[in-house]
């Protein structure tokens, strides 16, 4: 590209757009540590006492609120808009940040609240980020998928989770309000399912056209369920496969 465009070599990327890359023989590292503490600074929280995790469990926001007051709805939707990002490289933000970004219309004190105990979590954690370890012996893609059960109070929808690894590397995760009621956990877990098979089978075809093997003679992809009722499940990157899990989300 050299000889039909003017370009410069500036040698390995080790920053851009707010994620740091760290880059050696062994290991690729992507973490946006600098970033996280301007979010903290912006916010007078640079030097606040950290905490162990982002949202305390089984915590129930309401859109309503019991009479509380509200606060700042640009200061609050800055803030969220700051740690999706952050969630990049950050996939154990991803469900206490989804989850406090449904008030962003009407935020009152509670809902300041958790988000700053998110913020106290990222400053106890600013060095967090993915790693990515070069020449492993294996790549099999393996996805997990999870749900709670009504987790939204007002509407009573649930929330899906869904991370998948190659080998031992994330590379890509959600954690997204599901579209429709459940009427059981059994039925949230297998929205979550049909949320995370789709999108392995799209990794599935995207790694098969990386590797130029044909879709139908690639490994099948392992999607790896918590309830041991539903156990595991093997989905072949299929159109067939792809067809019957599109016609349950959708019907169903």
């Amino acid at each position: 590209m050299q000889c039909k465009f003017e370009m410069s070599d500036l040698g390995l990327l080790s920053y851009y757009l707010g994620i740091e890359v760290k880059q050696n023989q062994r290991e690729i590292t992507l973490c946006q540590t600098a970033y996280a503490k301007k979010i903290l600074e912006k916010l007078g929280m640079g030097e606040c006492n950290p905490c162990q995790i982002p949202m305390e469990p089984r915590t129930k926001m309401s859109k309503f609120g019991n009479g509380e007051p509200s606060v700042d709805e640009t200061q609050y939707r800055s803030v969220i808009g700051s740690l999706r990002y952050l969630v990049h490289t950050r996939p154990d933000l991803a469900y206490s940040v989804g989850v406090m970004s449904r008030y962003m219309e009407a935020p009152n004190t509670s809902h300041l609240t958790a988000v700053k105990q998110i913020l106290r979590y990222v400053r106890g954690t600013l060095n967090y980020g993915c790693v990515y370890q070069k020449g492993q012996s294996s790549l099999e893609l393996v996805g997990f998928s999870d749900s709670d059960m009504a987790g939204d109070i007002d509407d009573r929808k649930s929330t899906t989770g869904v991370i998948y690894f190659l080998g031992n590397n994330p590379i890509t995760w959600v954690s997204q309000k599901q579209k429709i009621v459940a009427l059981s956990s059994c039925e949230a877990e297998y929205i979550a399912a049909t949320a995370g098979t789709c999108q392995g089978v799209w990794l599935g075809r995207v790694l098969s056209n990386i590797s130029k093997e044909k879709a139908e003679v690639m490994e099948p992809v392992a999607l790896l369920l918590r309830k041991q009722a539903l156990g595991s499940l093997l989905v072949r990157a299929s159109a067939l496969s792809l067809f019957l899990w599109v016609f349950l989300l959708l019907f169903w």
